[in-house]
């Protein structure tokens, strides 16, 4: 196994921490704008999301097609940190920071690669790549929701 950084990246929205916190916290809608994700659920719905609360994943991020994960930390408004339930090197973090009036939204995701060198190597110049990739995508795609929703009528500004 070969260590690798974690991916990461950050965007500023037009939005209080709260609004942003709260479209992070709807597991369900990560598929639309974390174009990496097939499909996101709370095991057990009838919970709050909160420490403990247990994530299923199908995705694109190298390993079993359905990864199961653990909020490992929540903080209201400002942290979400999920940790592979089999393998606590798999993790993925949302946190937000305020701002004046925006807030800085910054996602990091890690995985382990198996295998050794040659594997490590596989793996970043083609899932880690893609990746990275859609990761930053998928910030832009959750800029436009969360600013969207604090603004519905902006998309017709300009008629």
């Amino acid at each position: 196994m070969m260590t690798l950084r974690p991916l990461a990246h950050a965007v500023d929205v037009q939005s209080d921490p709260k609004t942003a916190f709260g479209l992070i916290c709807e597991v369900t809608k990560w598929p639309v704008w974390l174009s990496f994700l097939r499909s996101a659920r709370v095991a057990d719905p009838r919970k709050p999301l909160q420490v403990g609360s247990e994530v299923v994943l199908r995705s694109s991020i190298p390993g079993e097609a359905e990864q199961l994960f653990e909020v490992d930390q929540y903080i209201e408004n400002y942290l979400l940190s999920l940790v592979g339930a089999y393998s606590t090197r798999r993790r993925i973090d949302f946190r937000i920071e305020r701002k004046s009036k925006t807030s800085k939204i910054v996602m990091k995701l890690d995985y382990p690669a198996y295998g050794g060198r040659l594997a490590s190597l596989i793996d970043r110049v083609t899932a880690r790549r893609k990746l990275a990739t859609a990761l930053v995508d998928s910030l832009v795609h959750f800029k436009g929701l969360v600013e969207f929703e604090r603004h519905p009528d902006a998309l017709l500004a300009d008629f």
